[in-house]
């Protein structure tokens, strides 16, 4: 391989023009695509099929058609004065107002008064009317929305407290826009600082933007066709510039040490590519392994956020592979430092920072090992407690609307209220429908902790029928989740005395079934990609106990960042610090997707550092000697990574969406535990420890093994290269 990757390098500097244009045209082909293809819809498939809360809303879809459950809705949340209440006739003519207004809008539905709709509060003092659309909540213009602003602001000059819930104005979280500049303009200020060339800064962050670019282009092309959404690129976006950053890094930094060992910039750029892009390939295939394994959770929308990334991910690879060598070989000494520059063929510094730490743990493996794993695994002890669900309006900032709307209503009609269960009774079987379902509601009415039951509404047929209960507790409480399994329990008895049946749905309930499923894939996951990421990096490094010790160590960073996140936004330590409102379970999918983008970023840092280290053994170094010798060319690099990844993901921490504060927080925690305490600490320690072992195979194993030469063995024995450079015939040591 490391041959192959060689002759590519070489290529791609000698035909850089060529390479440069090829890439354009794939750029602008996908970006002409994108332009041209149709906006991009929801393909209309389930969330997550096979849950009940699914089955029963395809039911609702089947039995009840016409019933557009995906449009726009508002909930404007009416407050009286304090002393006063909302039927006094001032308020009352001013609530009557508003609905009449809202009604008059183009692409409003309906507007439903508190007082047709019984939407008042026993107390009095609130009130709420719902304005349902007939277009989603992505469709709605400027105009829309500000025609219904303009109504909320009457109703609030009359003297009432008026919010608006639902989703109707609610702001899409969106991974990107300031978080992203920052950090990236973070990233710009370490790679300048870690190279001291603003060449060597800017290329990596130029050809990262370049891949990104292309894919979420192709992705936009192809949304249509296979049925994406804009948030499917949401991974690929994040992920692509994390990894094409890294890529780019490793190769310029290879191409700049073996310039300053005094190859010419051809030759350099054909090891470089050789060696460190051998490491490239790797880490890219541990990364494609994780994201495809999003395909064994079961929802399609991670599955195509998944298989999204990974191509991302194959983008960045390519682009490592070929645009970099090829922007090198178009200003060949602009990524030099100046010394480099001004004295081309000086050796190499024997000792720089990762020598000194190198050589610190290898006088002390023991007890870095333990200190290591005893402070991950006690950041790691919260996730035993991990509890997942869907954070809704509460954990918004009180600042917003829609979190005020929340406490109102919470206020007014209690804290159920904001997540009432759907109940869908099937009574085709049943030999009177409508006493089987007022007998089914009449037992569910009775279940403790259910406050209410709303009516029975039959389909045209009338052999189904919806009605809504209203729990005593909130949408993420402990236990209204009792409640849904306490309801879900009396269905085979009451199906056996009334001959029909029935399915709890609702956002609730889907909250809770979704969380329960995603808890239970969440190790099915990580054991699949363990196992497969074990087989490549037998593969890669040869050896047995370096694939197992690389497994060890990323299950500990990621439990440990797990644990972190538990503790500070489920249990709430330090929340206030990050500006996270209100304590409550981790969203659902945050897990899944912490597992997925740590796994691959920890597989980067543990590819391109060892692989260093197994450079140096091969070409005859010892085993403690080799570990110093990948700390000294890889450390600096692996650090300066880290700390782009650290910077990029805490940007997000600052958003103001709960769901992106806690991705954020969880990825930069996580790649720093992992970066800082397992690859710098743990890795060499173990490796200390071990000595040859670490390097060692079964016989039968190498035999069967395929080899793939990712320390560059081969590069020493090519022979001449025509143009007047040849490869280097002794080993490339500094």
């Amino acid at each position: 391989m490391a041959t192959s990757l060689y002759r590519l390098g070489r290529t791609a500097f000698r035909r850089r023009w060529l390479v440069v244009l090829l890439w354009a045209v794939i750029l602008g082909g996908a970006g002409v695509g994108a332009a041209l293809a149709p906006a991009p819809s929801d393909d209309g498939t389930s969330f997550m099929p096979g849950i009940e809360a699914q089955k029963a809303f395809d039911l609702i879809g089947e039995r009840f058609p016409g019933t557009d459950a995906d449009g726009a809705t508002a909930r404007i949340v009416f407050v009286a004065p304090a002393g006063e209440k909302v039927t006094a006739s001032g308020n009352r003519a001013a609530i009557d107002a508003f609905v009449t207004e809202a009604s008059g809008e183009p692409e409003v539905q309906n507007a439903v008064s508190p007082f047709t709709a019984g939407a008042v509060s026993k107390d009095g003092s609130t009130a709420y009317a719902t304005v349902n659309y007939e277009v989603k909540a992505a469709d709605l213009t400027d105009t829309d929305k500000a025609a219904l602003e303009k109504a909320v602001g009457e109703a609030r000059a009359s003297g009432l407290t008026v919010e608006v819930g639902g989703t109707a104005l609610a702001e899409q979280p969106a991974a990107g826009g300031s978080a992203e500049a920052i950090g990236i303009g973070l990233a710009a200020v370490i790679l300048l600082i870690t190279f001291g060339s603003l060449a060597a800064a800017g290329l990596p962050l130029l050809t990262a933007v370049l891949g990104v670019g292309t894919s979420m282009a192709a992705i936009m092309a192809s949304a249509d066709v296979f049925g994406l959404s804009l948030t499917t690129g949401t991974l690929a976006s994040m992920l692509g510039l994390a990894v094409g950053i890294d890529y780019a890094l490793f190769v310029v930094s290879r191409y700049r040490e073996e310039r300053a060992n005094g190859h010419a910039s051809a030759e350099a750029a054909g090891l470089a590519v050789g060696t460190a892009g051998s490491a490239v390939v790797f880490a890219g295939l541990t990364v494609v392994i994780a994201l495809a394994g999003l395909t064994v959770v079961g929802v399609p929308m991670l599955t195509k956020m998944g298989l999204c990334a990974a191509g991302a991910v194959v983008v960045a690879v390519l682009v490592a592979l070929t645009l970099v060598p090829a922007l090198l070989g178009m200003w060949p000494d602009a990524v030099l430092s100046r010394r480099t520059r001004k004295k081309p063929a000086a050796p190499a510094a024997t000792g720089n920072g990762g020598t000194r730490w190198a050589r610190f743990v290898l006088r002390r493996p023991v007890a870095v090992l333990v200190v290591s794993v005893a402070g991950l695994g006690v950041l790691a002890l919260p996730a035993a407690s991990l509890e997942m669900g869907m954070p809704g309006a509460e954990s918004k900032p009180v600042s917003s609307t829609e979190r005020r709307a929340y406490d109102a209503l919470a206020d007014g009609f209690g804290a159920g209220f904001n997540g009432p269960l759907t109940l869908v009774v099937d009574a085709r079987d049943a030999t009177d429908a409508k006493a089987a379902v007022t007998e089914i509601a009449k037992e569910i009415g009775a279940t403790d902790g259910v406050v209410s039951v709303s009516s029975a509404q039959f389909n045209k047929a009338g052999d189904t029928a919806l009605f809504s209960a209203v729990p005593a507790t909130g949408p993420n409480d402990e236990h209204t989740k009792d409640l849904v399994r306490a309801i879900r329990s009396e269905r085979a008895a009451l199906e056996r005395g009334t001959g029909a049946t029935f399915e709890v749905t609702g956002s609730t309930a889907m909250n809770i079934d979704v969380a329960e499923a995603l808890q239970a894939a969440l190790v099915p996951y990580l054991a699949v990609i363990v196992v497969l990421a074990l087989l490549l990096l037998l593969v890669v490094f040869r050896s047995v106990l370096v694939p197992v010790k690389a497994a060890f160590g990323f299950l500990l960073s990621v439990l440990a960042a797990l644990g972190s996140v538990v503790a500070v936004f489920q249990w709430g330590w330090g929340a206030q610090v990050l500006g996270v409102e209100q304590a409550g379970p981790i969203m659902s999918l945050m897990p899944i997707f912490l597992v997925g983008i740590v796994f691959g970023l920890a597989m980067d840092y543990e590819v391109f550092l060892v692989a260093r280290m197994r450079e140096a053994y091969v070409h005859g170094d010892r085993a403690t000697d080799a570990v110093v010798s990948g700390f000294r060319h890889s450390a600096r690099v692996v650090v300066a990574a880290a700390v782009i990844m650290i910077a990029v993901f805490s940007g997000f921490v600052g958003s103001g969406e709960s769901m992106i504060k806690t991705i954020g927080f969880g990825l930069a925690v996580a790649v720093l535990f992992d970066a800082f305490v397992v690859r710098m600490a743990l890795v060499p320690a173990v490796l200390a420890l071990l000595g040859d072992r670490a390097w060692w195979l079964p016989g039968w194993l190498d035999r069967v093994l395929p080899r793939v030469d990712v320390e560059g063995a081969g590069l020493t024995t090519l022979p001449p290269v025509t143009g007047g450079e040849s490869v280097c015939q002794e080993p490339a040591r500094v």
